[in-house]
């Protein structure tokens, strides 16, 4: 779509919490021309009304206008895509990719798909340098083509990425998980800098939270038995365990509400997406704080 109308208007919706009324404001013919792009992410989550609405768009639908919805799988909403497909739409499959093996053909793959090859050192480097986001994943592959072009090695990966690491949405995350105030908004002010997107330090910390909670739950400290239980890689395992230190599982809960908050608001929720990171942020450090000093006066 962007090939064919590069001056389009484009929107991003969450449709979890969307007023019909503003969903309807957008898909109206515009005033002043020219093709459309809605993407409505999370239609699984859809109300009701939000769903009729989706669906009696199907019937007379804008031909200056490119409607996508995103689902996540699952039987909630599936009548909204059967009435997509009913009514033509095209409908791309995307399977979830959860091994590292999985991974690293993804990655080979975009780099194809690019127009190059890439040694497995190098795909070794990428995996460590972006993490396991797709999305990141994806354009760094792509951009490595671009830049280098031919064979994609390890030495243009840590050519590429050098310092990169440091902000990542994961870079983030774990100095959240461990409380560090300075530190995490720093880097947090880092990777907007960078050009990190917002949607993906959210995730990365909703990812944290959830997976350092998962491992405060379970009455065991033994790695392997943690990874077969979570089905997560023992480094994976063994890094939530160090983050987990410091937390109560009732302050995990609520960093957890948190992380769910920030995941609607940096999706179109929050009028201001750098904000929203930054506030959420700083409240699940807070709520560390604040569990683990319930702790120390529970313990005198």
């Amino acid at each position: 779509m962007r090939e064919r109308h590069p001056d389009s208007e484009e929107h991003e919706l969450a449709a979890a919490g969307l007023p019909v009324g503003q969903l309807a404001d957008v898909l109206a013919p515009s005033l002043f021309g020219g093709h459309r792009l809605v993407v409505v992410t999370g239609v699984q989550e859809s109300a009701a009304a939000l769903a009729d609405s989706l669906v009696s768009y199907t019937k007379d639908p804008d031909p200056e206008l490119t409607l996508v919805v995103v689902h996540n799988g699952g039987k909630r909403n599936e009548a909204l895509l059967k009435a997509f497909k009913s009514a033509g739409a095209a409908v791309d499959d995307c399977p979830k990719i959860s091994s590292a093996g999985e991974r690293v053909a993804f990655v080979r793959n975009e780099v194809r798909h690019a127009g190059g090859k890439i040694t497995p050192d190098a795909v070794t480097a990428l995996l460590d340098a972006v993490g396991n986001d797709l999305r990141g994943l994806s354009a760094a592959a792509s951009q490595l083509v671009s830049d280098f072009g031919g064979v994609i090695d390890a030495d243009a990966v840590a050519r590429f990425h050098r310092g990169q690491a440091e902000v990542t949405g994961f870079s983030v995350a774990e100095r959240v998980l461990v409380g560090d105030t300075a530190g995490s908004v720093e880097m947090l002010r880092w990777a907007l800098d960078r050009g990190v997107a917002h949607v993906l330090i959210a995730d990365a910390l909703a990812d944290g939270v959830r997976t350092a909670a998962r491992v405060a739950s379970l009455n065991t400290t033994n790695i392997g038995d943690l990874a077969r239980q979570l089905k997560l890689p023992p480094w994976k395992v063994k890094k939530a365990q160090a983050q987990a230190r410091g937390w109560s599982i009732d302050a995990l809960q609520q960093a957890i509400g948190v992380a769910a908050e920030l995941n609607a608001d940096v999706k179109g929720a929050a009028a201001s997406a750098d904000y929203a990171l930054e506030r959420a942020v700083r409240r699940i450090v807070a709520i560390r704080a604040a569990g683990a000093g319930g702790r120390a006066r529970t313990s005198r």
